[in-house]
């Protein structure tokens, strides 16, 4: 069942001295329900203008998206977004934070009901021994579980996610994958990740979208990722197939100047003979990209 329809985006700027600037032209992609879909591609690409149009906080120049069966026309409830800056209301704590929202989007609800939402949520995140704990008392990553908690409380039909780890370290940001993991696989929730990380969009990801150079940037290759889900990190990394999904994103993202009309689809028997040699291990990915 398809939850997401993007057909014929398109994104323009005004231009003073010409010809409006074409950010995005001709993006055409489906989503099926609880599909984690990822978008990569270099800085300037248009990959955070299609998420914020998604979001609806972006106008569209043509074309148009359909979510759940209903074309949007500007931000909803139903299209939630985490931004790689969580955002927070300084004067609020994390319960105080994701409760705002829950306001707004159940104004019918009792407050009983209300703050279950906010602690269940905060609760999924690892958050529940700190609800009442100001954003200055807390870490980047605990904010960013704030952030990602006050998404998911508002049980929306699509989350967005805008590189929401990108400005954490390592190690916090495995934390946060395999949470946001688990809180996928338990909500089913259709999801967009738009990442410069390969790592983490083969590991996060049921496809990932890779798109052309900009202006005029568009869907350029569609890559399929078969691993079975619930995933283990431990697990994949002893998957040489991991190393040729990864192979094959760097070399996508090294010749991103062959612009390609027409979207190619991969799955992992295409894959394994299109880049002409294996990739079994870290080591060896690095090599070849070097």
């Amino acid at each position: 069942m398809r939850s997401v329809e993007i057909f014929n985006l398109a994104k323009f700027y005004p231009n003073p001295y010409g010809e409006p600037f074409k950010a995005v032209v001709d993006f055409n992609l489906d989503i099926q329900q609880g599909e984690f879909v990822g978008l990569i591609g270099h800085s300037g690409c248009g990959k955070s203008t299609v998420l914020t149009m998604l979001a609806g906080l972006n106008e569209i120049s043509d074309g148009g998206i359909v979510v759940n069966g209903r074309e949007i026309d500007g931000a909803g409830p139903d299209r939630a977004v985490v931004f790689q800056s969580p955002c927070l209301m300084p004067w609020l704590t994390a319960f105080g934070n994701v409760m705002l929202g829950v306001k707004n989007v159940y104004p019918h609800a009792s407050s009983n009901q209300r703050k279950q939402i906010v602690e269940s949520a905060l609760s999924a995140v690892g958050l529940a021994d700190s609800m009442k704990k100001y954003p200055r008392e807390m870490s980047g990553g605990m904010q960013q579980r704030v952030g990602i908690a006050r998404a998911i409380a508002l049980k929306p039909k699509l989350l967005l996610l805008d590189e929401p780890f990108g400005r954490l370290d390592s190690l916090t940001r495995m934390e946060l994958q395999d949470v946001m993991l688990d809180i996928l696989h338990r909500e089913k929730i259709t999801t967009v990740l738009v990442s410069h990380d390969v790592d983490e969009v083969v590991f996060l990801c049921d496809r990932v979208v890779m798109m052309t150079n900009g202006p005029a940037a568009t869907l350029g290759e569609v890559l399929n990722i078969d691993f079975e889900r619930p995933r283990d990190r431990a697990s994949l990394l002893q998957d040489p197939l991991y190393f040729r999904y990864l192979d094959h994103l760097v070399s996508f993202l090294t010749e991103r100047a062959h612009l390609r009309t027409e979207p190619r689809h991969y799955d992992s028997k295409s894959l394994l003979t299109f880049t002409g040699k294996k990739i079994e291990s870290a080591d060896e990915l690095s090599q070849a990209v070097a």
